[in-house]
């Protein structure tokens, strides 16, 4: 098996190396696993369908999923434009660089496979300075769908991306955890309104107060091609069966899990409110009542429960409000059943 090259950016001149390294292997048409602040992206040239497709190849990713480009200037987003609506330009000045995706007309420039056949392109201006200096030094965008193999957890730690494409590609540069956690919120600009694909830690009132108009809800998807990626009913999922669940006291709980008929050992529990006593037949975990906390935190939690063999992996349900919009989407798509046949 082909080796993949891991490098460190934890020091200036091991973070210039990187960027130099990182830049070389895209500059060649190939692919490269690096940080971004929402999780770690599977980079390649967004004008190169080439290059692009080893993206679908090392993934296993659905053609008709499309991907989503990354820029480090606004002449930049612009070129991948068809078309700058005064939406994008309004929330673009608002919250990029950041975890922000603005879906666009797609220029001609940007390759059919990106978009999976459609007319418009998601563009995001990403904060993280190492993502940003390595599109500055290929002087070209990436298009960066999450470095994992399609439909699993998204990676948020050099790690994650090893254990899932380690042998696949040829290079995973290591910045450590990512400080978002999840992927970006979504927002579909060629309409009036803002409409949000896929929601994240941008919340819907953030989007609203931005644009100065109500920001609309996806809906389900059209039988056209997505406009977006996170649109499938399954995504982002974990090895072992996962349930969100709400309980008033221990025994409720216990009497559930019961039901279930599964060793207590291969039960991993996460709360954030309703913490069970220390006599709780399972694995329990908490994360504090903070969406942007639980956000940082989920994915890890959940390769942890990976790792550790988790055959179900109970989720308190989540409170009520727009901020916990994107772990609620990512937590709904990821409790799917495999054989739903969706």
């Amino acid at each position: 098996m082909p080796t993949t090259e891991v490098l460190p950016t934890h020091t200036p001149a091991l973070f210039q190396r990187a960027v130099v390294r990182a830049a070389e292997v895209l500059r060649t048409g190939r692919i490269a696993a690096l940080p971004s602040e929402t999780v770690y992206g599977l980079a390649a040239n967004a004008l190169s369908p080439e290059a692009v497709a080893e993206i679908y190849r090392a993934k296993g990713r659905p053609s008709t999923n499309p991907l989503i480009v990354h820029v480090a200037t606004a002449t930049m987003a612009r070129v991948c434009a068809a078309a700058w609506p005064a939406l994008a330009e309004r929330l673009a000045g608002r919250f990029w660089p950041g975890p922000l995706t603005l879906v666009v007309p797609k220029s001609p420039k940007i390759p059919e496979l990106v978009a999976a056949g459609g007319s418009t392109v998601g563009l995001r201006w990403p904060a993280h300075p190492f993502f940003q200096a390595v599109i500055r030094e290929c002087g070209f965008p990436l298009a960066a769908p999450s470095a994992n193999p399609s439909d699993q957890l998204s990676p948020t730690t050099a790690e994650h991306v090893l254990a899932g494409l380690g042998g696949r590609i040829p290079l995973i540069v290591d910045a450590g955890p990512c400080a978002v956690g999840i992927e970006s919120t979504v927002v579909d600009v060629t309409g009036p309104n803002p409409r949000i694909l896929r929601p994240g830690v941008i919340s819907s009132e953030q989007i609203a107060e931005a644009a100065g108009v109500p920001a609309l809800a996806a809906g389900n998807p059209s039988t056209g091609p997505l406009r977006s990626p996170g649109q499938l009913h399954r995504h982002y999922s974990p090895k072992a069966r996962l349930v969100v669940w709400s309980w008033r006291e221990d025994r409720e709980l216990a009497d559930r899990l019961a039901g279930e008929s599964i060793d207590p050992s291969q039960v991993h529990l996460l709360a954030h409110s309703r913490i069970p006593s220390e006599a709780m037949p399972a694995q329990v975990s908490f994360i504090p009542d903070d969406p942007e906390a639980f956000a940082r935190a989920l994915y890890g939690y959940l390769h942890l429960c990976d790792d550790r063999g988790a055959r179900l992996i109970v989720i308190e349900e989540l409170p009520a409000g727009s901020a916990w919009d994107g772990v609620r989407d990512r937590l709904l798509r990821a409790s799917v059943p495999a054989d739903a046949g969706l």
